[in-house]
């Protein structure tokens, strides 16, 4: 990697960071090209993402007869490339953009480190057009640039020709990643998923979870493998398994036809935390959850004090609403913390101007409109257009995204919420009831975390998203089997915890009895 070295010294962090220009391993990048050279058919190579040509160098160093065409839309990283080659006649490089060019091409073998972008860092509205145009599928929005690659990579492969391709892993787990699964399923093509886990960083300077993709064009379609990796040694089990293809088989081996592309496939290759438990039920049969109020425009529709003064907007037209997630510090929200916010000029008011004789309400509504708030996607789609959603204050809150584990909250003071946060509403009918402080005191332990977690959406720097629908049919604890004595030991320890959270100290030792008394009734 002395290559890779030398550059990273003479360009910036932040050129590097602008054409998302993150170094492979060299142990890694071995394995991949070896999964290549395991294919007698090699004969032509594309790198889309070229770089330095880490991948193209290595295999020249085992197959020297290979024709290697590489892309990369900085042309100085190409310029630095060409000198690792000095003698590579048979070597194509292209200053451009891989997902607009050579669609016409088939390939032998492809592969790859694509670039990883944030999803607000690149405009992918073209590069969706682009791939709908060529591959006939409509993809989410929100769909990653390194996917798109792995899609494009796939129609240019040749009978008998081998992919291998390391990509940030949340698409396995994530919302958009249904329609990159259901292509990989549909291409019969995967083989072999690694899940790269390392305590240690796998790149210098992206902090993510990976994936390395083996793909493979031939007749050994009917089961897919699952390998964890979760220190550079494992890589040598992964070598084993490389080069025992097409006999070997993963951690996980699975039916290909019996894996489903709207699920998450964690539950592929990981061990899911809500096995170990007994008596669980789906979390909806307690709870429903439902996202927050989205307003289309908050800038617009969020107030503080200071702007309903200027406005001279009046206090019933302003709804109470947690607009922020960080303005919630600790599990309980109470009518003396929104007053506080309130006081401090933090922004805690919705605009609701429906049915208003009010003039200055009248006039906010105009102003709205000369600054075209009216025609917003979410606000066009209302009648009026200023209506708020019908989304009453719900007694528990529960983050949208997290790194530490869910937020829970309890919402005490009973005021309205923004998507920030998701919406709880207890079920309260003949068959459901459920004390509402015995589900929060639950939702407050370790186990209620671990449990959700099987049903987590994963995105890059190790962020976390749950969807309504994924604590919806996340599974939870069955607390109608505890008796009335354990009930009341938690509840008793409950009160004692949220004393002390509201008195600033804080005793997590409460929760933590919790937790213990739940993992003795409820572990198999």
């Amino acid at each position: 990697m002395i290559a890779e070295q030398k550059y990273i010294k003479k360009t910036t962090a932040e050129r590097r960071k602008k054409f998302a220009q993150f170094f492979t391993p060299e142990p890694i990048a071995h394995l991949m090209a070896d999964w290549l050279l395991g294919s007698t058919h090699l004969k032509t190579l594309l790198e889309p993402a070229f770089g330095l040509g880490v991948f193209s160098r290595l295999i020249l160093q085992k197959k020297e007869e290979i024709s290697i065409t590489g892309f990369d839309i900085d042309p100085l990283i190409l310029k630095e490339a060409r000198k690792n080659f000095p003698k590579a006649d048979n070597l194509k490089l292209h200053a451009e953009d891989y997902l607009f060019n050579d669609w016409n091409n088939k390939y032998d073998g492809i592969i790859c480190n694509p670039p990883y972008f944030k999803f607000h860092d690149y405009e992918n509205k073209n590069t969706l057009k682009e791939i709908k145009k060529h591959l006939k599928i409509h993809l989410s929005g929100f769909t990653n640039i390194h996917t798109l690659f792995l899609l494009k990579s796939i129609h240019q492969l040749k009978n008998n020709g081998r992919i291998a391709y390391i990509i940030p892993s949340e698409f396995l787990n994530s919302g958009y990643g249904k329609h990159i699964k259901q292509y990989l399923l549909n291409s019969k093509t995967l083989r072999h998923v690694f899940i790269i886990d390392f305590k240690e960083n796998v790149f210098d300077d992206a902090l993510t979870t990976s994936a390395i993709l083996l793909l493979a064009k031939d007749e050994f379609h009917k089961h897919i493998h699952f390998s964890n990796i979760k220190s550079i040694n494992d890589l040598k089990e992964a070598e084993k398994i490389i080069s025992s293809y097409p006999h070997s088989k993963g951690h996980h081996t699975i039916p290909a036809h019996t894996i489903k592309a709207n699920i998450k496939w964690r539950q592929y290759y990981q061990s899911l935390a809500g096995s170990k438990f007994k008596h669980l039920i789906p979390f909806n049969q307690v709870a429903k959850v439902v996202r927050g109020i989205a307003t289309g425009a908050n800038n617009y529709f969020v107030f503080n004090k200071q702007k309903a003064e200027a406005h001279h907007i009046e206090s019933k037209n302003l709804l109470p609403c947690i607009t922020r997630s960080k303005d919630i510090q600790t599990p309980f929200f109470t009518n003396r913390d929104y007053q506080k916010l309130a006081n401090n000029g933090a922004n805690v008011f919705l605009f609701d101007g429906t049915h208003s004789p009010d003039k200055h309400v009248k006039k906010y509504i105009k102003y709205g409109e000369e600054q075209n708030i009216h025609k917003r996607y979410l606000t066009s789609k209302r009648n009026p257009w200023y209506v708020i959603e019908n989304r009453p204050p719900a007694p528990i809150l529960a983050g949208v995204f997290n790194r530490n584990g869910l937020k829970f909250v309890r919402n005490e003071a009973m005021i309205r919420n923004l998507t920030t946060f998701h919406c709880i509403y207890p079920c309260n009918d003949l068959f459901n009831k459920l004390d509402i402080n015995l589900l929060f005191a639950y939702l407050l332990t370790d186990v209620a975390r671990e449990i959700f977690d099987d049903n987590r959406r994963e995105y890059g720097n190790g962020l976390k998203k749950f969807e309504p629908n994924d604590l919806n049919n996340a599974q939870m604890l069955d607390l109608s089997q505890l008796s009335a004595g354990d009930s009341g030991k938690i509840l008793n320890w409950f009160q004692k915890y949220r004393t002390s959270v509201l008195e600033a100290k804080e005793d997590i030792k409460f929760i933590e009895k919790i937790d213990q008394l739940l993992r003795k009734k409820y572990l198999q």
